[in-house]
C-alpha cells in the first residue's frame, strides 16, 4: 500500500494520468502491471496512458523529462497530445516559465512547446515519410503510408470513416514492416488542407485523439496533394479526431509543428491498494 500525488489531463480528450516524480523515488521504475491497472477504465483511475514528471539528466538540454508509458504499461517513444498535457501540469504547477517556449525531453529527443492561452504547439522535429505497407481491417485491406513521428504509423485513406469499423480490434499490419507494432490512422478529407482522422493506439486501442497520429495524417495527405513547404511556405492541415481539432504545419525546414488545447482537470493523493 503506497499513497502518491496523480493529476489527469487531456488533449483533445487523448487522456492522461500525471505523476510528479521528480527524483524518481515515488515510482521506481515504475511497474509496467501497475501502469495497467492505474489506466484501466474499471479498476483504476482511467486514461489512454502515464506521463511521469521526472528531472531530465544533467546535459539533456531540458529540465523536465516525460516518461511516457501507453495504457498496457508498454514503453513509448513520443506522444504528441501528452507531451502537449505535460507542458499544461509544468506550467500549472509553476515549474516553468511559460511566457517563453520550454524545452522538454522525450524519449525521441527534445521537443520545445510554446505557450497561447488554452492551446499549446510542439514543436515536433522532422518526421519522416516512408514507403507504403497495408493494413486490414473488417476484412479490407488497404494501402497505408508509413510515416515516422518518432514512433510508427501507418496512415490508410478511406472515403467515411465508418469504412474503418468498430476498432475493437487492433486492424492488421505487416510485422515485418512494424515489429515494434504501429499506430493506425484511418484518414478521410473534409475539404482543402482538412482532414477528419480515427486512430487505433498500439497498446491503447482505439482513442478519441492522437498527437502524432494527426501529424501522420497531415504529412501523408500533404505528400499525396503534393503540398511541399519548400515551394510555397509553411503548409498547415486542419485534423479532426473524436475529441476535437488539431492543427498540423509543416515547416520548410521539414519540422512539423502540433498545436491543439490541454487541460488539466483533476488532482488528487491515492492510496493505492492494488
Amino acid at each position: 500500500m503506497t499513497t502518491f500525488a496523480w493529476l489527469k489531463g487531456h488533449g483533445t480528450e487523448n487522456d492522461f494520468v500525471i505523476l510528479p516524480d521528480p527524483d524518481g523515488t515515488v515510482h521506481g521504475d515504475l511497474d509496467a502491471t501497475f501502469v495497467a491497472a492505474l489506466c484501466d477504465r474499471r479498476r483504476g483511475i482511467g486514461a489512454d496512458g502515464v506521463l511521469r514528471a521526472v528531472r531530465a539528466a544533467p546535459g539533456e538540454g531540458a529540465e523536465w523529462f516525460m516518461d511516457y508509458r501507453n495504457a498496457d504499461g508498454s514503453i513509448a517513444e513520443m506522444c504528441g497530445n501528452g507531451v502537449r498535457v505535460f507542458a499544461r501540469y509544468l506550467a500549472l504547477e509553476g515549474l516553468v516559465d511559460s511566457s517563453v517556449p520550454v524545452p522538454v525531453a522525450t524519449r525521441d529527443g527534445i521537443k520545445v512547446v510554446t505557450y497561447d492561452g488554452v492551446a499549446i504547439a510542439v514543436d515536433m522535429g522532422v518526421p519522416r515519410l516512408q514507403g507504403e505497407s497495408k493494413v486490414v481491417a473488417e476484412g479490407t485491406a488497404r494501402a497505408a503510408r508509413q510515416v515516422d513521428v518518432g514512433n510508427p504509423h501507418a496512415v490508410a485513406f478511406v472515403d467515411d470513416l465508418g469504412q474503418a469499423g468498430t476498432l475493437l480490434v487492433e486492424p492488421e499490419y505487416d510485422p515485418a514492416v512494424f515489429p515494434e507494432g504501429v499506430n493506425i490512422e484511418f484518414v478521410a478529407r473534409r475539404g482543402p488542407r482538412h482532414v477528419a482522422m480515427r486512430v487505433h493506439e498500439r497498446g491503447a486501442g482505439e482513442t478519441r485523439s492522437c498527437g502524432t497520429g494527426a501529424v501522420a495524417a497531415a504529412l501523408a495527405t500533404a505528400a499525396t496533394d503534393g503540398a511541399d513547404p519548400a515551394d510555397g511556405g509553411d503548409v498547415t492541415y486542419r485534423v479532426d479526431v473524436p475529441g476535437g481539432t488539431l492543427h498540423v504545419t509543416w515547416k520548410a525546414d521539414g519540422h512539423a509543428v502540433l498545436a491543439g488545447p490541454a487541460v488539466i482537470i483533476a488532482r488528487g493523493d491515492l492510496t493505492w491498494l492494488g
